[in-house]
């Protein structure tokens, strides 16, 4: 567990530079045939979580988009870890990729992005307007500039194992946050098996702790983009992610990363956590028994109100200096047109911001021939109830960026759950760092 002074960017820098250069990645291009008259396109995507989403993209849809737009298309996959310190050095040498695809909103590299706005206006004539979590994600009210464009995001719902609950009279899994604490402790002392949600200085540990912060009514910002964590609301959700820990948790949580909570579920060590449905996805290949004991919950209810957070927004910018700009925005608006190969490719795990792009969602995931049992992905059905984006009920600004990437959050959770400082002590401390942040967003004119 970090300090809130830890930059996401100089970690990443530290885990994650070496991703490209280890070879993770892919690196695809058609055929080189009058390679010297064609245009080139050059994409950075991450390493998705849905392998077959990967082949479809890289082995046949930059092929076929290649092959009819005149393009020599190259495409370079990096993991989750490496995307911010490779955003950053291809800003500091202002040379890299026409195409980059962070997997949470970016706005604290507006300044270096190209304004998106005709994208999403070309795509709205053809499919109607963009769902609004897709808005919050990549529009900056006060610029007035689309800094990214969003084709899909990701839902988090809640993975449990439906024989433990069972077991303990809920096999229908929780509904309340409540339930997750009386019924998780009641399978943590019959079992010995923990409830797995991080508290630590990594992404899934961020989304879990801003959707018990909703649930309980507490925000970093209000509506309008005040700074509002200093509250009664914030300070219950401490409480109740401290007595979360202490009663159905192990201190592993405080060391975990990204795909800590994935690991845990699939080997069995875990009865629940707040994952997409990469969890259910690598079980049914990789362990089908766990996978049918593995179940999807919708968004809990807090005291103020059922919500969930997207688990990742698939969230494209285009660089100033970017060699192919309007290559890199026709490829972002077939991409989006042509989104519903994407959402079968990904076996369901991205999800259109663009609703009629897809239009029989729902009678897709109603029936799936890999869940077990098949209906399991039709919790998903409603997830524009539920999801929303990081920095509800505002924009995602490039202060609400910084918060979530210098793990603030996450840090105030951690410390009063391990406890190292009370929760108000906490608070204290992440409020006046926001404050430093917020304050620094407003001098640049960017919040």
């Amino acid at each position: 567990m970090g300090e809130s002074t830890v930059n996401r960017r100089d970690f990443l820098r530290k885990t994650g530079t070496g991703a490209l250069a280890a070879g993770v990645g892919a690196r695809v291009s058609r055929p080189r045939l009058a390679r010297a008259a064609m245009k080139k396109l050059r994409i950075l995507q991450w390493v998705h979580f849905v392998p077959a989403y990967d082949e479809w993209f890289n082995k046949q849809w930059i092929k076929e988009w290649g092959q009819k737009n005149d393009t020599d298309v190259t495409v370079d996959n990096i993991g989750l870890a490496g995307i911010n310190a490779r955003a950053a050095a291809e800003v500091s040498a202002q040379k890299g990729h026409d195409l980059f695809l962070f997997n949470w909103p970016p706005p604290s590299f507006e300044e270096q992005t190209v304004d998106m706005k005709d994208v999403y206006q070309e795509l709205e004539r053809k499919f109607g307007k963009p769902i609004d979590l897709a808005v919050k994600s990549t529009y900056n009210p006060k610029t007035k500039k689309y800094f990214a464009f969003s084709p899909s995001f990701t839902p988090d719902p809640v993975n449990y194992r439906q024989d433990l609950f069972g077991e303990v009279g809920m096999a229908g899994g929780p509904k309340t946050w409540d339930d997750v604490r009386k019924k998780g402790a009641e399978i943590k002392n019959k079992r010995k098996v923990p409830v797995g949600i991080g508290l630590a200085n990594e992404i899934d540990t961020g989304m879990a702790m801003r959707t018990i912060m909703y649930g309980f009514g507490a925000h970093e910002q209000d509506a309008h983009g005040n700074l509002a964590l200093n509250s009664k609301n914030t300070l219950e959700a401490i409480k109740f992610v401290k007595a979360l820990f202490t009663e159905t948790m192990t201190p592993e949580v405080f060391t975990w990363d990204a795909s800590s909570n994935n690991r845990a579920m699939i080997a069995g060590t875990i009865s629940l956590a707040l994952n997409a449905i990469s969890i259910t996805r690598t079980a049914e290949k990789d362990n089908p028994d766990i996978s049918k004991k593995i179940q999807l919950a919708k968004a809990l209810r807090g005291p103020v109100r059922a919500i969930g957070l997207e688990h990742v927004m698939q969230c494209y910018v285009v660089w100033k200096f970017a060699e192919n700009i309007d290559g890199a925005k026709k490829f972002l608006i077939d991409y989006t047109t042509n989104f519903n190969n994407a959402f079968r490719a990904g076996e369901f795990y991205d999800f259109p911001c663009f609703e009629k792009t897809v239009p029989d969602l729902k009678k897709a995931i109603a029936h799936d021939a890999k869940g077990q049992p098949p209906e399991k992905y039709q919790v998903l059905d409603d997830v524009l109830d539920w999801a929303t984006n990081v920095g509800y009920p505002g924009y995602a600004t490039a202060a609400i960026d910084e918060i979530f990437g210098t793990w603030v959050l996450n840090v105030m959770f951690a410390k009063a759950a391990s406890g190292t400082v009370s929760p108000e002590a906490a608070l204290h401390e992440a409020d006046a760092a926001c404050k430093r942040v917020f304050a620094k967003w407003k001098e640049k004119g960017l919040i």
